[in-house]
C-alpha cells in the first residue's frame, strides 16, 4: 500500500536527520557519474508569474527512484497563500511500483536548497565571515541564515527586498531566532559590507554588478533556476577566481553561468562541479584573497537523497 506523508510528519523526521550531509553525499555520487538525472520539465506561467519545475532520477544500483514536482507562484502572498508547493513521489528502482507520496507542499525543496547553500559555504566561503548579504526575504532568504549557522560562525546578517512592509516582517521574525539584523532596499548596502553573500531571488535583471563586488567575497547563486533568470552580472562569473556549479551539464542551460556563457563572459571550462570540489582540496578557498562563486541551480539527486533519507526514517 502508497504511504502518504504529510508536512507535518515531514518536519518531525527532519528534525532526526541531518539534510547537509544527505545533499553532500548525494552531490559527490553526482559528479562520480553514479546518477541519471534526465533534462529538467518546466512550465512557465505569466499571468500570474509562477513556474512549474519536475525533475526525476535515480542513483544507479540503488533502491528508489524519485519524481518531484514543484511550484512557484510568487504573487501568492498577496491571497494568503504560500509562493511555493510540491510533493515527491518515492518509487521502487526494483519494481517500478510507487511506495511513498511525500506531501512536503515544498518544503522539501526548500529544506535541500538550504543545505546546497551551507555545503557551499562550508567549502568556499572565507574562514572568517564577517557578515552575511542576503538577497530575498521569503523563504529561502529566511532558510539560508538558519542553515548557515550550521557551518559557520555569523548571526550578522542584512537583507536586500523590494517590499519594505516584507522586509519589515523578515527583520521581526529574525530577529526572534537571534539574529542581528539589517534590511534595505540598496544593493551596494550588502556588497559594501558583506564578504559571505547569498542571492534568493526571481529576479530576471542582474542585481548586484562586478564593480561591487570586493575581494575576497564569496557569493552562493540560488534563485537563478531557469534560463531567464539571472540575479549576477555575468562579469562576476568572469572575475571570480573559482566558480563551482552543481551541475556542468545543467548549468550550461540554465542559472548564471549559462548567461555568462551566453554573453560571451566564460567557457565551460571555467567551472567546476561541487561534488568533484567536496572530494579535492585543491579546488576549494585557497585564499581570504579569492573571489568566488558557487551557482546552484538545483539537482534532482538532491530531491533523491532527501525523499530517500524521510521513507528511510518510516522503515
Amino acid at each position: 500500500m502508497v504511504k502518504v506523508v504529510e508536512l507535518e510528519e515531514i518536519e518531525r523526521i527532519l528534525q532526526r536527520i541531518d539534510p547537509i550531509q544527505i545533499i553532500e553525499d548525494g552531490f559527490i555520487a553526482y559528479s562520480q557519474g553514479k546518477v541519471t538525472v534526465p533534462p529538467v520539465g518546466e512550465m512557465i506561467f505569466e499571468n500570474p508569474p509562477g513556474e512549474c519545475h519536475i525533475k526525476y532520477g535515480f542513483i544507479k544500483e540503488d533502491d528508489y527512484f524519485v519524481i518531484k514536482v514543484a511550484t512557484g507562484f510568487y504573487d501568492n502572498p498577496k491571497l494568503n497563500l504560500p509562493a511555493f508547493d510540491g510533493l515527491m513521489l518515492l518509487f521502487s528502482q526494483k519494481t517500478g511500483q510507487l511506495l511513498s507520496v511525500l506531501l512536503d507542499n515544498g518544503h522539501l525543496t526548500n529544506i535541500r536548497t538550504a543545505a546546497a547553500g551551507a555545503i557551499a559555504a562550508k567549502y568556499m566561503a572565507p574562514k572568517k565571515v564577517k557578515r552575511i548579504g542576503v538577497f530575498g526575504a521569503g523563504t529561502h532568504g529566511r532558510l539560508q541564515p538558519i542553515y548557515l549557522q550550521k557551518v559557520l560562525d555569523c548571526k550578522d546578517i542584512i537583507t536586500w527586498g523590494i517590499s519594505q512592509d516584507e522586509l519589515d516582517v523578515y527583520e521581526k521574525d529574525m530577529k526572534e531566532l537571534g539574529f542581528k539584523v539589517e534590511t534595505t532596499q540598496e544593493p551596494e548596502d550588502i556588497t559594501s559590507t558583506c564578504n559571505l553573500i547569498v542571492t534568493c531571488t526571481p529576479s530576471k535583471e542582474p542585481l548586484i554588478f562586478a564593480d561591487q563586488v570586493n575581494e575576497g567575497t564569496h557569493i552562493t547563486a540560488l534563485g537563478s533556476d531557469t534560463p531567464e533568470k539571472q540575479e549576477l552580472d555575468s562579469a562576476i562569473l568572469k572575475k571570480a577566481d573559482r566558480l563551482i556549479v552543481d551541475s556542468i551539464e545543467q548549468c550550461q542551460l540554465r542559472g548564471e553561468s549559462y548567461k555568462a556563457i551566453q554573453n560571451g563572459m566564460i567557457k565551460k571550462e571555467k567551472m567546476i562541479e561541487l561534488g568533484d570540489m567536496i572530494l579535492k582540496s585543491e579546488w576549494q578557498r585557497q585564499s581570504e584573497e579569492e573571489t568566488t562563486v558557487v551557482d546552484l541551480t538545483g539537482v534532482a539527486v538532491q530531491d533523491i537523497q532527501i525523499s530517500k533519507a524521510i521513507w528511510e526514517s518510516l522503515q
